[in-house]
């Protein structure tokens, strides 16, 4: 007898047999989802590389590589569809996006900080408030309009609520991204921006929360009471009960040691309790997980041991999933007529018109600057996962159906897509217009009296006992204004959820992030090892962090340089020295970094190569005893290596020795040198050492030797007699007759010739080098030529 029931397909088997027992491959769950996996990240990663010159965030890309995938581009084609992407397959595809998903929010909590939402300004709160109704409203409006048109006979409060809160949501972690991006994040606008998401994001999940609840299908109208009731039962017990249980995990995680293993399972097995929980109320699993992230202590090493634990796994193979999840929901081609296309235009105008002028006008109010202003609208309309969950979840609870949610998914893209540009177009941080204050760009100075101003930049803790004995020995004495020293942590900013709670907790400290009002308590000890040498030898010291890309780090250097009126720059080299003498790189991407700033300085800039100067901790005034050699060859970089010398050989513990090399000259070249130093024609060099050397008079600590030589060999010969030493320091750019012969092969432009030479491995020494290149003073009108020490 014929039937007429629908016909389900078999459930997929997890593994196959292989191919040469006649099994398909594709016809397994274990084999495709690899498959499905491998296709999502090559796509995603290849949009991020073309997408990344126009600067946008990699959630572009994944939403892009989503849509590709799915029916609107290539599943057209109904085989591929079929074969990658067959529908018997999207249970597990989906399952394993939404345990990436789950994961994820509970980094998104773990990155907000409920203190910092209670310390927000009244200028970020109404920003917050205004961009949440206002566009809320609108959402409501234009719900209206979809509802009588192309969203017949859906249930009408869930929906009003769902394009409520999708026109209304700002997405924190792309806003933090493309802030960074922008080299906003240490502006006003920036900090107003960061501050306004952080409220809307966590209010925008309370309205995702009611309209859930109120798309339930009981039959009862009790059911989404219950369901309200019993989420806020279950935030309130997680609210007193968490808290101690992850206070007492911190205390047993002391910072500098690695986390157990125990603490970290536990978390996340609490995270997906949290989230069987949640969903078996009829909320969502990702509430539950979202709240246990918001619940997890953000000092001290746990939070940030956590996400190191996840987020690779996470953000990098299984988020991407969730992207495909919905791109394959999604098929523009229902977008169909003049009645869609002009409903797409009606979301995105109402969607940016809200949040945009919403943002502006409530900013005036406030008394913000008119591109200010316009700056913090673009920013606060821009989109991310965070739009995606709430239209996924909308969907399929069968709020939105497959036209309203594509309109939606190209809204969402399309708001994201221009925040970039359009803050790029309207706004760029106010600089100082006059720069004349700005003197004293170099060591070499008229008045050696003056405060001495350094930037110094460390990659990690390994370089800070070295950097701090430089700057032990680089402060001098009896001068009426000392040293002051800006100390800069070069971080990184990646696509890692880490890099939004690296830049929460870097908020705390230092331009970018420098407190210049109330202490902070921070439990960083390379901020603390600074602090203590403060204390101890009187040196002004200002902690500070850079975040950013590794391909534009280079700007916030220069720029806080510039801000800071510094003289000198100090930037590790990118090779630190191992156990056995051999030179090891740490990160190649570093080189590219020093080589950028010693092209867009206004100032001095030195590298250092770390050999332990001073050894492994912080060695104390009186205890100070080094041996600092200056190779002099010639120029203008050699001559501020010297004036650097001569202010180290002021601390009581330092013995410079400066020794000069020149080429051996003939017997008639010699009788030509002997008549024009008798006439007076004496080169620069030849002055600035004249007045070093009635230095050494006086000074026991100085001394200044002649090195005659004849060909590189004796040269490089000569230098490696002097490896005994604890310093070297040199120019990059050598001049003179024995620099021009100097035949060294040059493996680090950065460090020139003779830095390629005290730097490499096969030259024996445990002496430290710092190669200095000085600020070309033709390129600033304020400055002149200057020759005294």
């Amino acid at each position: 007898m014929a039937s007429n029931a629908t016909v389900c397909p078999a459930p997929m088997v997890a593994t196959s047999n292989g191919v040469f027992q006649g099994n398909n491959p594709l016809d397994y769950a274990l084999p495709l989802a690899i498959l499905q996996i491998c296709l999502v990240l090559t796509v995603t990663r290849i949009l991020a590389y073309f997408l990344r010159p126009l600067r946008q965030p990699r959630v572009i890309a994944e939403i892009i590589g989503g849509v590709f995938l799915g029916p609107s581009a290539l599943g057209r084609n109904k085989s591929y569809l079929h074969s990658v992407f067959p529908s018997r397959s999207l249970t597990v595809l989906d399952t394993l996006a939404n345990l990436g998903l789950l994961f994820f929010l509970f980094l998104v909590g773990v990155e907000l900080d409920p203190k910092s939402l209670r310390r927000t300004g009244k200028k970020a709160l109404a920003i917050a408030v205004v961009g949440i109704s206002f566009p809320f409203a609108l959402g409501i409006g234009s719900s209206f309009v979809l509802k009588q048109s192309i969203s017949k006979g859906v249930d009408g409060p869930p929906f009003l609520v769902f394009m409520g809160v999708a026109l209304s949501i700002t997405a924190f972690p792309v806003l933090a991204r493309i802030l960074a991006e922008l080299k906003l994040l240490t502006t006003d606008v920036g900090r107003l921006a960061m501050s306004a998401a952080a409220v809307n994001d966590v209010v925008a999940w309370i309205l995702l929360a009611l309209a859930i609840a109120l798309s339930t299908t009981g039959h009862s109208p009790l059911v989404p009471v219950w369901v309200l009731l019993s989420g806020c039962f279950f935030v309130t017990l997680a609210s007193l009960v968490l808290p101690p249980v992850f206070k007492w995990m911190a205390r047993r995680c002391p910072e500098g040691e690695p986390v157990d293993e125990l603490y970290i399972c536990a978390t996340l097995a609490l995270v997906l309790a949290a989230g069987f929980v949640t969903d078996a109320i009829g909320i969502h699993a990702l509430f539950g997980a979202f709240v246990v992230g918001i619940l997890v202590p953000k000092e001290g090493p746990f939070a940030s041991a956590l996400v190191e634990k996840v987020e690779d796994l996470v953000s990098g193979l299984l988020l991407p999933l969730y992207f495909v999840s919905s791109g394959l929901k999604t098929n523009v081609a229902t977008i169909r007529g003049a009645q869609s296309w002009g409903l797409l235009v009606l979301v995105i105008v109402t969607a940016c018109f809200g949040k945009i002028v919403g943002t502006i006008v409530v900013s005036l109010l406030c008394k913000i600057p008119c591109r200010e202003a316009l700056a913090l609208g673009f920013l606060m309309n821009s989109k991310g996962l965070v739009e995606l969950i709430v239209l996924n979840i909308g969907r399929d609870r069968k709020v939105l159906n497959e036209q309203t949610f594509s309109i939606m998914v190209l809204m969402a893209l399309f708001t994201t897509f221009i925040t970039t540009p359009l803050v790029v177009a309207v706004y760029k941080p106010a600089r100082r217009a006059n720069m004349g204050d700005y003197k004293h760009r170099t060591i070499d100075r008229r008045d050696p009296r003056t405060e001495f101003r350094v930037l110094a930049c460390f990659h990690s803790s390994i370089n800070i006992p070295t950097l701090i004995n430089l700057i032990e020995v680089s402060r001098g004495t009896d001068r009426e204004q000392g040293l002051c020293v800006y100390s800069m942590h070069l971080m990184e900013l990646s696509e890692r959820p880490s890099a939004i709670l690296m830049v929460n907790k870097a908020r705390k400290n230092g331009l970018p992030f420098w407190n210049k009002g109330r202490r902070q308590i921070d439990s960083d000890h390379v901020v603390v090892a600074f602090e203590s040498f403060q204390q101890l030898s009187g040196v002004s010291m200002r902690p500070m962090t850079a975040i950013s890309s590794m391909a534009t780090i280079h700007e916030d250097i220069c720029t806080s340089a510039e801000d800071k009126r510094v003289a000198m720059i100090i930037l590790p080299f990118h090779k630190h020295q191992r156990v056995d003498g051999s030179m090891e790189t740490t990160r190649n991407d570093f080189r590219w970094v020093n080589q950028r700033v010693l092209e867009h300085a206004r100032c001095s800039v030195g590298i250092l190569v770390d050999r332990g100067f001073g050894g492994t901790t912080h060695v104390s005034s009186r205890e100070v005893s080094s041996s600092i050699i200056v190779l002099f060859f010639g120029g203008c970089d050699d001559r501020e290596a010297l004036a650097y010398g001569a202010r180290m050989a002021e601390h009581p513990g330092i013995n410079l020795t400066v020794y000069r090399f020149l080429m051996e000259p003939e017997p008639s070249q010699e009788i030509d040198r002997i008549e024009n130093l008798g006439t007076g024609n004496r080169s620069i060099d030849d002055e600035y050492l004249a007045e070093f050397q009635q230095k050494t008079q006086t000074e026991s600590s100085m001394k200044y030797e002649v090195r005659m030589v004849r060909n590189t060999a004796e040269t490089i010969a000569m230098i490696r007699e002097l490896s005994r030493s604890d310093l070297f320091l040199g120019g990059r750019k050598p001049e003179g007759e024995v620099a021009e012969t100097l035949d060294v092969k040059s493996d680090f432009s950065e460090l020139g010739p003779v830095g390629s030479l005290l730097a490499s491995s096969d030259f024996s020494t445990t002496a430290s080098v710092l190669i200095i290149q000085q600020y070309n003073k033709s390129l600033a009108s304020s400055d002149s030529p200057v020759i005294s020490i």
